[in-house]
């Protein structure tokens, strides 16, 4: 609980620093905290800067890599559609959270709307057919020098 506690308590204190939601993160390896943040997105002006993207930044500057095997992440809410995906790419074993993406929309966060998006494709995509746009990963697919991840 104590990895929990240091995350609820980041975001306490952002409640408090007014810089962003209440929301923090702690990414833990072998037992310690490698990296911790909270969610910055009103201090920074950047949408994406929530505690657990920022967090993951960090851990990845610590550890000199960005596959982050090996690692736990504790957030004081269940991450947003965003921060889950970039958990999952970031490869981090297990997520913990307190607060439900529930709790998050009653106090004005919409994430949950968005989980709703996503599962109901509410939002139009569509691909246009740019002959050029396989270029890069042809290139890729080439490449010997190419670093996987």
């Amino acid at each position: 609980m104590e990895y929990m506690d240091e995350a609820v308590r980041i975001s306490i204190e952002n409640v408090r620093r007014n810089e962003g939601g209440p929301f923090g993160c702690v990414i833990v390896r072998n037992g310690r905290i490698v990296a911790s943040a909270a969610n910055s997105v009103v201090a920074l002006k950047d949408p994406t800067a929530h505690a657990e993207v920022s967090a993951i930044r960090e851990a990845c500057r610590v550890l000199g890599r960005f596959d982050l095997s090996g690692c736990d992440a504790y957030s004081s809410c269940e991450p947003c559609p965003m921060c889950y995906s970039a958990l999952k790419w970031a490869r981090v074993d297990n997520i913990y959270y307190g607060n439900s993406r529930a709790d998050a929309a009653r106090i004005g966060f919409d994430d949950d709307a968005i989980y709703n998006e996503i599962i109901d494709r509410k939002q139009t995509t569509e691909r246009l057919h740019v002959p050029s746009a396989a270029t890069a990963f042809r290139l890729w697919e080439e490449s010997t020098l190419k670093i996987r991840y």
